[in-house]
């Protein structure tokens, strides 16, 4: 595993992305004691979206805009 300060990794980020990407463990350290760890992550391709295509899956119920009787005593 391989550490390097916050300075040192702003000047190295091509290279340090590139390790995190290959399986190495990256980890940036602050002065104050805490860490980042570098960690790829699989990026989804944008996929045009569908209108419609939640259809009969989402439901209200018919009662949905009454008021609610726990707002009784505010509504006069």
């Amino acid at each position: 595993m391989k550490t390097y300060t916050i300075e040192t990794a702003q000047n190295k980020l091509d290279q340090l992305l590139s390790d995190a990407h290959s399986g190495q463990t990256v980890l940036i350290a602050a002065k104050d004691g805490w860490a980042v760890k570098l960690v790829p992550t699989p990026v989804r391709a944008n996929k045009p979206r569908k209108a419609g295509s939640a259809q009969g899956q989402v439901w209200m119920s018919d009662d949905f805009d009454d008021p609610l009787d726990d707002f009784a005593e505010y509504m006069g």
